[in-house]
């Protein structure tokens, strides 16, 4: 029910503002500092938090994830040497998970119509921050917001576009978009959420089925990606000190090989490509696994119209 009818508001109601009062809020957010057009925060259907960020979620042993499958996919990433994976069936239906290990605090996040999973340290400051679903969207991608200061947040711009910490930067931290299976070979002492969530979803099923093999957006972007490419095809993209570029996963697929070498904006960086697996991430000379992101094409022409992109020789 909960999906049918999310995917309804989706494709049939997106909210239009006509006034300038509301204009200057939308889901209870104040937007009358917003650094980004207002016209251009829409909202996806749901209310603020009608999608349920996840805090201090359970997690099982690789071995007691019977719910998964070998090809289920999952975020994951290695805090203070602890491995911890937040499998993309859990995070279709939450988008956001509020984590810690020790003293390091972070947010996972996920974007299902960008396909976008991108982690921040959330120790801004003195303050940590807990993040929610804001229920709205910018350029079709996730407004996150801090229950601190109810901030609203791009995930793609990594920054607050309105509120009181409007300008104020999250520091990303690398992650790894890849399958259980590959995951937990790497990794076998690997943490992973538990499906019992406290929430009732049916997290066999997406509510996004389908979503990926069409070419149609549900909503407007402000640049529209050239149609080299499926607008959903997956790609790494990442930043060397202001430069962008994007690696096509059709491209490195036809590159055939395991790993390769790059440079970009004078940074040498070793680009890593797993077939099976359709997953790939960059590290620099030195081994150290540098920030990227994996999600859909036309997300990340949209944010970074100036990417260059990677083509197979």
């Amino acid at each position: 029910m909960f999906s049918r009818l999310f995917l309804y508001l989706v494709l049939t109601v997106p909210i239009l503002w006509n006034s300038d009062a509301e204009a200057e809020k939308k889901n209870g957010f104040e937007l009358n500092n917003a650094s980004i057009p207002v016209s251009e925060v829409m909202s996806g259907g749901p209310p603020r938090d009608g999608i349920p960020a996840l805090t201090d979620p359970k997690f099982l042993s690789a071995g007691e994830a019977n719910y998964l499958k070998d090809k289920d996919r999952v975020l994951a990433l290695i805090i203070n040497g602890h491995p911890k994976a937040y499998p993309i069936r859990i995070l279709d239906w939450h988008e956001i998970v509020n984590d810690s290990v020790g003293n390091q605090h972070f947010v996972v996040t996920y974007c299902p119509l960008c396909g976008t999973g991108v982690v921040f340290d959330t120790n801004v400051g003195q303050t940590t921050l807990y993040f929610g679903v804001s229920g709205l969207l910018y350029n079709s991608d996730v407004l996150l917001y801090d229950r601190n200061t109810e901030t609203l947040w791009s995930q793609l711009m990594g920054e607050a576009i309105a509120g009181k910490l409007i300008g104020t930067k999250l520091t990303q931290l690398p992650v790894f978009h890849t399958t259980w299976k590959d995951w937990r070979a790497r990794h076998p002492d690997t943490l992973v959420i538990s499906n019992e969530t406290g929430f009732r979803r049916n997290y066999q099923k997406s509510p996004y089925k389908g979503y990926k093999k069409s070419k149609r957006l549900y909503f407007k972007v402000n640049h529209k990606a050239p149609a080299d490419y499926h607008p959903k095809e997956q790609v790494l993209g990442l930043e060397i000190d202001g430069v962008f570029k994007a690696y096509p996963f059709i491209e490195m697929s036809e590159q055939n090989l395991r790993k390769f070498n790059d440079l970009v904006n004078g940074k040498a960086l070793i680009v890593h490509w797993d077939e099976e697996a359709r997953s790939a991430y960059v590290t620099d000379g030195a081994g150290k696994d540098l920030v990227s992101t994996i999600g859909f094409w036309f997300a990340w022409f949209t944010f970074h119209p100036e990417t260059r992109v990677f083509k197979a020789s």
